[in-house]
């Protein structure tokens, strides 16, 4: 008799009707949301600040230089020592003395300029003080020679390399940076699941044996629908547990924005300078119609349905692995000894998929690791968003399938004897042993 769906229907009701599981899944957003209100709230207040920078000009040749914005206030000082200035500075409410010595020189123009600040000022600060006085000083040196500024400027070229395959379909660097995000963010989205939702399949079935419940469901359940029952009840109140958080998340996320007033996912950079930045070289048009022509490439319902495939080939397979160590161990702490074979070509693949994957999605290296059951998963998501044909997907789709039923063949095998030992700490050699049965 096929007992498997009324098992997948326990393990699922017995999940989410756990306390522990109920409250993890209330105060998991609410704690995420919460840290990010926090920081976004202190960000907010943090860029509200005006700074102030008094300013001693002593070469008289950067007074036009700077131009108060709405963050940065620029106070010019005159007629005084910089002992004097500093003290000034010192007792008000400034950021910091930007002096600037008398010289002669424009090549030694660096020894001269000084910022005095009590605590370190910012790099970004430090950084955008350094950028105005050097193309100022630039363009004095410029006009010392006796060239045209203006016909510089003019001569100018701003280059965008246009993108296009043999086939005649236009693309641009946007696209590459869409792809990008796709292909970590699923990558990374899988990783995940499978460290959270493998451990918890792995804790259910140590809990079950030490309890010596499982000798009384093993009496009637065939090992291989226990493991399965197991792995596919956890899964779907993984999945529960997910959209819950996806869902609450999202209305938390919505009701702390409206309350508050404040963003929380706006970037550390105002949207003011993102905007003046983009204008200054290639236009807002052009990254909005590069955005709308990236998303129009992108292979969207080959993604969508790669993703789903691979992502539960991946972790089923992982899962597997996971029920057959906590059917091997008595409790968490034995099971160090094999968790390092089963994270390691995880890590690996994230690494594979960060370091490989974005520099050549098509290398070697990055196609022998998208067919390699235990790193495919991760990589071949972070390769299809660039373009991979649909003979190489299901092929390593069939390899991972393939896999996943010899994985379930041996790990239900050590299941099959690791439920039913007690106080002993089993190896490797035992783990062999145990599959001859």
């Amino acid at each position: 008799m096929n007992h498997l769906p009324l098992i997948i229907k326990r393990e699922y009701l017995t999940k989410v009707k756990n306390k522990s599981f109920i409250i993890m899944t209330i105060l998991s957003p609410i704690i995420m949301i919460a840290l990010i209100a926090v920081v976004a709230y202190l960000s907010n207040l943090n860029s509200e600040k005006v700074r102030v920078i008094s300013i001693l000009d002593e070469s008289g040749l950067v007074k036009d230089v700077f131009k108060s914005t709405d963050k940065t206030t620029y106070d010019p000082l005159e007629g005084m020592s910089l002992d004097v200035a500093k003290e000034l500075v010192d007792e008000s409410s400034s950021y910091g003395l930007l002096h600037i010595e008398k010289f002669t020189d424009l090549d030694s123009v660096s020894k001269h300029i000084k910022f005095y600040s009590e605590e370190s000022p910012s790099l970004p600060l430090i950084t955008d003080l350094e950028e105005k006085l050097g193309n100022h000083f630039t363009n004095l040196k410029l006009e010392e020679a006796d060239i045209d500024i203006s016909k510089i400027e003019a001569s100018k070229v701003y280059i965008n390399i246009g993108q296009e395959n043999f086939s005649g379909e236009e693309s641009s660097k946007v696209d590459s940076i869409i792809k990008l995000i796709f292909g970590c963010a699923a990558g990374y989205l899988l990783f995940m699941f499978i460290i959270i939702y493998g451990n918890m399949i792995m804790r259910s079935v140590i809990e079950e044996k030490t309890s010596r419940i499982i000798e009384v469901i093993i009496s009637s359940v065939k090992p291989v629908q226990l493991m399965l029952g197991k792995i596919i009840g956890t899964s779907l109140a993984g999945i529960t547990q997910f959209v819950i958080w996806v869902i609450f998340g999202g209305l938390l996320m919505t009701i702390v924005s409206l309350v508050l007033g404040i963003s929380l996912i706006d970037s550390s950079m105002p949207q003011q300078e993102l905007m003046e930045m983009a204008s200054q070289r290639e236009g807002v048009e052009f990254y909005f119609e590069s955005f709308k022509q990236a998303l129009t490439n992108m292979p969207l319902m080959n993604l969508i349905v790669a993703f789903i495939f691979f992502f539960i080939g991946g972790y089923l397979l992982y899962s597997s692995l996971y029920a057959a160590i906590g059917a091997a161990v008595d409790n968490e702490t034995d099971t160090q000894q094999f968790m390092l074979p089963i994270l390691m070509p995880l890590i690996l693949a994230v690494y594979i998929g960060i370091f490989t994957v974005i520099e050549d999605p098509h290398g070697t290296v990055s196609t022998v690791f998208s067919y390699i059951p235990l790193t495919s998963p991760v990589v071949m998501l972070m390769r299809i968003p660039f373009g991979v044909p649909i003979w190489q997907q299901l092929l390593s789709l069939l390899i991972l399938i393939g896999t996943f039923m010899f994985t379930v063949w041996f790990a239900a095998k050590i299941y099959r004897v690791g439920i039913l030992m007690y106080g002993k700490k089993p190896g490797y050699k035992e783990l062999i042993k145990w599959m001859k049965y």
